[in-house]
């Protein structure tokens, strides 16, 4: 009885902790919270996100699990009712074919270098990391070592959480994607400069 109490307990504070953040929060902090190890923690949120997404309570949230950390949000299917209550305007938040495409890039190669993406692409696409690294669905993941150390480019948890991903191994595979982009989106000019493959 005491173990269930306690287990209880723990889900509430698990509940509290992630509702508060508001974004991802890593199983290494909640181990920390709960005194305990990251392999307990990830498994006490699995039992939780079990009972909690599969409730006979009808709720607008869910607890979304990743690799590495979890974090409760909003059900996509009431997105309008959210925008409409704080007053986020419809539009704009969608991405253009060409940044859909570098990200696409990004998201199967990780960790590229723009010059990568360039070379695949045959345009130059500083626009669209630039654009992708503002809505944070990328992020730098380092260096690589080659003269001049160019940035490299990697997927971020909220790539995954607005794709409806719980790990990069879910991405369909290649053979089913093909891309339409429209002449008209591409703004981006391709550089004068030969681009030199660094990876």
């Amino acid at each position: 009885m005491q173990n269930e109490l306690d287990m209880s307990k723990n889900f509430e504070i698990i509940e509290a902790v992630l509702y508060a953040a508001g974004h991802p929060v890593s199983y290494d902090k909640i181990a920390d919270i709960l005194e305990t190890t990251p392999a307990i923690a990830k498994k006490m949120v699995e039992d939780f996100a079990e009972k909690y997404n599969n409730s006979d309570m009808p709720r607008g949230i869910q607890l979304l699990m990743f690799d590495k950390a979890c974090q409760l949000c909003t059900k996509s299917e009431y997105e309008s009712y959210v925008k409409m209550a704080l007053g986020i305007k419809q539009g704009r938040g969608n991405l253009s074919n060409s940044s859909l495409e570098v990200l696409a890039i990004i998201a199967y190669h990780q960790p590229v270098t723009r010059a990568y993406i360039e070379q695949v692409r045959g345009l130059d696409s500083s626009y669209s990391v630039a654009l992708l690294l503002e809505k944070n669905l990328i992020e730098k993941k380092g260096r690589l070592d080659v003269p001049g150390r160019p940035s490299l480019y990697g997927t971020t948890l909220d790539f995954l959480r607005c794709f409806g991903l719980t790990s990069l191994d879910q991405l369909p595979s290649v053979e089913m994607l093909t891309f339409d982009v429209n002449e008209e989106e591409q703004t981006e000019e391709p550089t004068p400069e030969e681009v030199t493959v660094t990876k």
